[in-house]
């Protein structure tokens, strides 16, 4: 199939190397230089975009820290925070000329659900050890409830490996159809409709990338509370 022209296929081959790798790349990149500029003009009052980082920090620091813990909340506090901004990143650049989405593809989503999904589990162990089991098997737990706890089991080892799937088609189906309608409506009205629709696709981007983080959040939290 053939793939739209963009600024990196200048630098790079896009038949080597998938457009989708190289503008997750590139996004990686911005925020790395970012973050090393803001830290190095970091100001006791925050000004600007300073403010504006902030915020959205203490936004996803809070966030954590409800659905969590407080203890958990600040463990997961960078991998949440890490997310957000690199999806929001990432959304945002399917809306400039010249640029593609890496969410846009499903292999970009699901290298970041894959992890997540891993992760759910590797702290849920971490935390409750064999007990994580409880999780999987309902609240009761009696030889005369067996039946129920296997069933139980299957029903929640499915809807566990179903995580990562929900987590990556989710992202990648949205922002593929805002892409879609994008190119559709541009054709159709290039005048005034696509600045309306850009409009939409600012806002369904931001929704999708805290809808992951989101998801994220609760996955964990339910990997790491008591069962009962």
């Amino acid at each position: 199939m053939h793939e739209e022209k963009t600024i990196l296929d200048i630098i790079v081959n896009p038949h080597v190397v998938p457009h989708y790798v190289s503008f997750a790349v590139l996004a990686s990149l911005i925020l790395i230089v970012l973050a090393l500029i803001f830290r190095a003009s970091m100001k006791l009052i925050p000004r600007g975009t300073q403010n504006l980082l902030e915020t959205v920090g203490e936004a996803m620091l809070k966030l954590s820290e409800e659905n969590i813990g407080h203890h958990y909340g600040k463990t997961f506090f960078p991998l949440l925070a890490t997310l957000f901004t690199y999806i929001l990143l990432s959304n945002f650049m399917g809306l400039i000329p010249g640029f593609v989405s890496p969410t846009s593809n499903i292999n970009m989503t699901a290298s970041m659900a894959i992890p997540v999904f891993l992760a759910t589990h590797i702290y849920g162990v971490r935390a409750h050890g064999f007990h994580y089991i409880k999780h999987f098997v309902g609240p009761v737990r009696s030889l005369y409830a067996l039946p129920l706890m296997i069933l139980m089991f299957i029903i929640e080892v499915i809807g566990h490996l179903a995580r990562p799937l929900t987590l990556s088609v989710r992202l990648f189906g949205n922002m593929v159809a805002k892409h879609i309608i994008l190119i559709v409506l541009a054709v159709l009205a290039p005048a005034f409709v696509p600045m309306a629709i850009l409009g939409l696709g600012v806002l369904v981007s931001v929704v999708q990338a805290f809808v992951f983080t989101l998801l994220t959040t609760l996955y964990l939290a339910g990997a790491v509370e008591e069962a009962h």
